[in-house]
């Protein structure tokens, strides 16, 4: 008799972890395709703020092969990325420190400047944005408003501000 409970025993636990792994199974499928209706194409804000960042490093490694076509190529791509990843949060200074990025590199100055400055509005100590909206100041010769961004990041121990300090000097 110890022999058939063991028995029933084993059988028990399997039919409980195989009950447990089946909501578990339709939870990983229904999100994907259930949900959506069949597609799986929307992304969320993080997934394309990531795949334009890594669009970003690649536009530019080109840039320093003097591949500058290729890497404008590679920028619009990462702004389309940062676009619509922005279009799903408005509350992020990093994304929009990479519209204006992107921008700034395909040739967009006036557009990435808005960008730069929205993102103030969010985090006025962010060292990205203020690194770069120096830099722009600096590319449209507005050399005292470069100055007020480096004031800014004076004391952050940043290689932002080391940066944006030897372009100033060597203006």
């Amino acid at each position: 008799m110890p022999k058939k409970i063991k028995n029933i025993f084993y059988i028990l636990i399997l039919i409980s972890f195989s009950l447990n792994s089946i909501p578990v199974f339709s939870a990983a499928s229904g999100g994907s395709d259930a949900s959506s209706g069949g597609n799986n194409t929307e992304k969320n804000e993080v997934q394309l703020y990531k795949e334009g960042k890594k669009l970003v490093y690649r536009a530019k490694k080109l840039e320093k092969k003097n591949k500058n076509e290729k890497a404008k190529k590679l920028y619009l791509k990462a702004y389309n990325k940062f676009e619509k990843a922005y279009s799903k949060n408005k509350k992020s200074a990093d994304i929009l420190n990479y519209l204006g990025f992107t921008l700034r590199k395909t040739g967009d100055l006036v557009k990435a400047e808005k960008y730069y400055l929205e993102g103030l509005k969010l985090d006025a100590s962010h060292l990205g944005i203020n690194e770069y909206l120096g830099e722009l100041y600096l590319e449209t010769n507005r050399i005292n408003l470069a100055k007020k961004r480096l004031d800014v990041l004076n004391g952050c121990d940043c290689e932002e501000y080391t940066e944006l300090k030897e372009l100033i000097e060597n203006k």
